[in-house]
This record gives C-alpha cells, structure tokens and sequence, in this order.
C-alpha cells in the first residue's frame, strides 16, 4: 500500500494508519521507509515513535497458564523465543505443579528422547542456517564470508612482482592493479608512491637476507596497508603475487 503496489488498496490524503508493532531489530531501516512513504502519500501515521501502540502477538501469562490446565501434559519443552524466555516459560509450567525433571529446555540442534516415564536430550544434530551459494551448500566458512566483507567494504589491491630465480632480484614490477578501492587513473601519485613503498620493503627484506615468499609478502602487506591507511584512511585486502623466472 505505501509503494502503491495493493491491487486494491490506495492510499488517499487524511488516512489514518495505525501500526500496532514494534521494528523487529534489524528492520528498522526498511520500517521507517514505510513510514516516510506513507506520509509522502499524506496519510496520517501512528506509529512507535509517536505513540506506544503495540499489540504483542504472543501469548500473556495468564493465556499459557489456561493451555496448561487444559492440556495438563506430562511432558513440557517450551520452544520460541530466546533462552530467557524459555526458562521463564519453564518456571510458570513448574508453578502450576510440573516435575523439573519433566522440563527440558534444549538448545539448537538437540535430539530429545521420549519415553512412557522420562524426557531427555540423548544426542545433537546439525542445525541452524545453511547458505547456497550457486551449487555449493554449506560449503562457505566464515573465513570466506569475512573476505567477501572485507572485499565489499574496502575493495582490493593486487601487487605483482617478478623476481630472478638465481638471485631474487627484482626483474619487473611492482605493477599494482586496484579493484574496488581507487580509479588507478585518477590516482596515479598514490599508485607511483605505493610501488616506491613496496620497492623499499623489498630492499630492506634484500639487505636482511629475506627470500622466503612468505615473509616477503608478509612484509609487503603491512607496509602497504600501513601506508595506504595513512594517505587514504581505507584498509582494502592486499594480495602480493610474487613470479620466479
């Protein structure tokens, strides 16, 4: 209705709206949007921030007592909501006179066993959020989703070099290549003074007798993120490619 897409309801000046809720907690951008459009369309809005009208969905007290009595279980897991809230449900199915022991509050995942005179957790199984991402399922970690992140927020910058494989000197490079973190055409200062910061490590590493891959790219790393921070207050992902001919 706000975005005009209802097949039969509009809108129309003076509209009184009322949303009876409460922004579920990362929704608060989305909710607001909906707000601002329904008084760009001149409707009258209440809404949380003008006025407490919130209507809980959820069962008070005195409600899951009654469910209680009438079903008088044997057995009671409660489910929904967050630890606490389990655990106070737990308390109010012990006050109308359930055993503890035939409570059981389980945790994601938990395998709980039945029988005609007990209730217990006897096992776990995976559970929680599966991500697809094109044909793999459950394949991505959460090392490549903080690199997707990190690539997303700062971008990237490659830095090639070529090296002699008799005497590690430098043959060509460093070429650098930016992806996501500046427009290398309208940055050519920082680019020329970034090559000039991987040269210098490198002849530092040279001088100490440092030809390990490992240990050189290490070093091109942090002086190139410490420099590009320094100029540019960005962090992008640094990836040295080092070549032997």
């Amino acid at each position: 209705m706000a975005s005009s897409e209802h097949p039969k309801i509009e809108i129309k000046p003076d509209d009184l709206i009322v949303i009876s809720a409460n922004a579920i907690p990362g929704n608060e951008k989305m909710v607001s949007k909906i707000v601002n459009l329904l008084f760009k369309k001149g409707a009258n809005v209440v809404y949380e921030g003008v006025m407490s009208t919130h209507v809980s969905g959820h069962a008070s007290q005195e409600e899951l007592k009654l469910i209680h009595r009438l079903l008088k279980p044997k057995f009671f897991v409660p489910v929904h909501g967050e630890y606490r809230h389990l655990m106070q449900h737990a308390k109010l199915a012990q006050s109308l006179g359930m055993p503890k022991e035939n409570i059981q509050i389980a945790e994601l995942g938990d395998v709980i066993e039945f029988t005609p005179k007990t209730c217990r957790v006897n096992s776990s199984v995976t559970a929680g959020r599966v991500l697809v991402d094109g044909l793999g399922i459950g394949d991505v970690g959460s090392i490549v989703l903080r690199d997707r992140k990190h690539l997303s927020q700062d971008g990237l910058m490659v830095v090639v070099i070529t090296m002699s494989k008799d005497n590690h000197s430098i043959i060509s490079g460093p070429d650098i290549i930016s992806r996501g973190f500046v427009y290398v055409r309208e940055s050519e200062e920082l680019m020329e003074d970034a090559k000039d910061v991987v040269k210098r490590v490198m002849e530092e590493c040279e001088d100490r007798n440092i030809s390990d891959w490992s240990s050189l790219k290490l070093h091109i790393r942090d002086a190139l993120r410490n420099f590009l921070y320094e100029r540019t207050k960005r962090k992008p992902m640094i990836l040295p490619v080092i070549m032997e001919i």
